[in-house]
């Protein structure tokens, strides 16, 4: 059976998303502003989006009969125009159910945040270890659907003798997708001992990796501190593959890792299916965690990346606090006699500064990796914390260091 994979070619698209009590209007259009990036990065274009207010996503079509009835108008006013929709993007993982009854009201092809995230994974990796990983990860998506590929074959009548092609073709597939779900988990195994291998052939180098929310800047980080050419792009994950390099700063070196960035709402199985490619944040010395100031929710982004470090190392680890793109980052002003309480919006840079660096201490700096701004106080701080954990494993270099150190002051 070949990869599965969700052909999306400049397809004009509507989004859909709720407004819950658990997730307030502001939030929501947070979250699908971000499934329109998502969406883009496929190679689709939102088009449209709709909110609904509900208590929950409805159990049988996740939208209520009116919000429903909306969308299908939206996409039957468009029908053989040069807007013509050919998507409908879900901004939460659709149940089995919800996306077979969605198929056939829309009649055209309906995807969720999930499968999204699969297809772009799908189109980003380059490597075997990265294929494999992504379509492990499909595979565990596609198993619980299938009744929703074969509606047109379902057997009107159940009972003995009466078992029809459709329920025969299900059985079928799903035996070959759990034998193949089996294959690549035994796959990833064998592909995981290369790597535990080649990291223990690394020798004892300090280890520092760079983590961060997707689309953060990690990449081009990496490119400035290694002076490789890591790939890197505007775009959601442009980077899937765990990219190590030697890294020196003065006479100091260590191995420095770009991984891939995190998101809200990461699919589980595809957490599960990448545990292998964090194992370099797992094995890491000390983290980079780079943040994009520019972002108005940035700190929602640390939240969601600490969450999800916490959730793969299960410790606490020596880190950096990287706030990057300060060139892009801009606020709005507020004038003296307006009286409505300050937003983080309202919050100068030098403001965002004296509130984060106080608190974190020397673990936190300011820079522009693009412009490379304050690029050589980013390399001092690295220095001095990569040296802090090489003298504990190396402790008769310590002398070394510290002549180096003092040459360096004449």
């Amino acid at each position: 059976m070949s990869k599965i994979t969700t052909e999306i070619y400049s397809e004009n698209a509507i989004l859909v998303g709720l407004i819950t009590p658990n997730q307030d209007e502001k939030k929501a259009k947070e979250y699908i502003d971000e499934l329109a990036f998502l969406a883009d990065t496929a190679g689709a274009y939102p088009k449209k989006i709709f909110f609904q207010k509900l208590e929950g996503p409805n159990s049988i079509t996740f939208v209520g009969p009116g919000k429903l009835e909306e969308i299908k108008t939206y996409i039957k006013e468009r029908e053989e125009t040069e807007d013509e929709i050919g998507l409908v993007i879900f901004d939460d993982e659709l149940t089995p159910k919800q996306l077979k009854n969605l198929d056939k009201e829309f009649e055209i092809k309906v995807l969720d945040r999930t499968n999204l995230i699969l297809d772009i994974f799908a189109k980003r990796a380059q490597t075997a270890h990265a294929k494999t990983q992504v379509e492990l990860a499909q595979y565990k998506y596609l198993l619980p659907r299938l009744t929703r590929m074969w509606t047109h074959l379902e057997r009107q009548r159940g009972g003995i003798g009466m078992r029809g092609p459709g329920e025969t073709q299900i059985e079928t597939d799903r035996r070959i997708i759990l034998n193949k779900i089996s294959w690549l988990k035994e796959e990833l195994v064998s592909i995981d001992k290369q790597k535990s291998t080649q990291r223990k052939n690394r020798g004892k180098l300090v280890r520092v990796a760079l983590v961060g929310y997707t689309n953060v800047g990690k990449s081009t980080i990496m490119n400035m501190l290694s002076k490789s050419d890591v790939f890197a792009e505007n775009k959601l994950f442009a980077t899937l593959d765990t990219t190590v390099r030697k890294v020196t700063i003065e006479n100091l070196p260590f191995l420095l890792s770009d991984t891939v960035g995190f998101i809200r709402k990461l699919p589980h199985d595809l957490i599960e299916s990448f545990k292998s490619t964090l194992d370099e944040v797992r094995e890491a010395d000390l983290l980079i965690h780079v943040v994009d100031i520019s972002n108005p929710t940035f700190e929602d982004q640390i939240e969601v990346v600490e969450k999800t470090l916490h959730e793969i190392t299960k410790e606490s680890k020596p880190s950096i606090l990287v706030f990057n793109k300060i060139d892009a980052f801009s606020y709005i002003h507020k004038d003296e006699d307006d009286l409505t309480p300050k937003t983080k919006e309202n919050y100068s840079l030098d403001e965002l500064k004296s509130t984060w660096m106080p608190k974190l201490q020397e673990n936190c700096i300011f820079i522009s990796a693009h412009e490379k701004t304050n690029l050589e106080e980013f390399k001092s701080l690295l220095y001095k914390k990569v040296k802090e954990i090489h003298i504990t494993r190396f402790p008769y270099n310590d002398f070394l260091y510290q002549v180096y150190d003092d040459d360096e002051l004449k």
